[in-house]
């Protein structure tokens, strides 16, 4: 394992932090409005642009005002490797469903394994905001055994009916 800088993981931390943030649809002010000012806009700025390391306690209760595991707020083994050009990267194996979306495709029998793991992933996280859905590692591939299906192959088909956010 490599050491790093720190100011790169903080930066990356944030890059996290910034990431799930807007996955939620809230502003910086309305995290601050949703924390009761526990979190400042500003300090969540910081926090976001790296300039600040955030305390393990804090990092906690970001999560949990967030409703994620504190390990999706922590920056993954493979963002520290960036592509050469050209060099190709492996699919990463986390995605978000736009649930938005898998609502507006009601009637596709196709979607009935994904409606149904989401629901059921929804209902262990008692995670209801409705716009998004973070899957962690190897839920993708899971549903491609759902569906009698490969990763890449389900990955390509949920990207192709809008059904991925990045």
């Amino acid at each position: 394992m490599i050491e790093e800088d720190g100011g790169d993981y903080a930066r990356r931390i944030g890059a996290r932090l910034r990431a799930i943030r807007r996955q939620r649809g809230w502003s910086l002010r309305d995290t601050e409005l949703a924390s009761a000012s526990e979190f400042s806009a500003s300090a969540l700025g910081t926090y976001e642009r790296g300039e600040r390391s955030l305390s393990v306690e804090r990092l906690v209760r970001l999560a949990r005002l967030y409703r994620v595991p504190v390990d999706r707020l922590l920056p993954q083994e493979s963002e520290r490797h960036r592509p050469e050009d050209g060099e190709q990267l492996a699919p990463a194996d986390e995605v978000v469903i736009d649930l938005a979306a898998l609502e507006a495709h009601g009637g596709d029998p196709g979607l009935d394994p994904l409606r149904r793991y989401v629901a059921v992933i929804q209902g262990e996280r008692q995670d209801w905001n409705g716009r998004v859905l973070s899957m962690r590692r190897g839920d993708l591939r899971l549903l491609a055994r759902l569906t009698g299906t490969n990763l890449d192959h389900t990955r390509r088909h949920l990207a192709g009916i809008g059904l991925l956010r990045h």
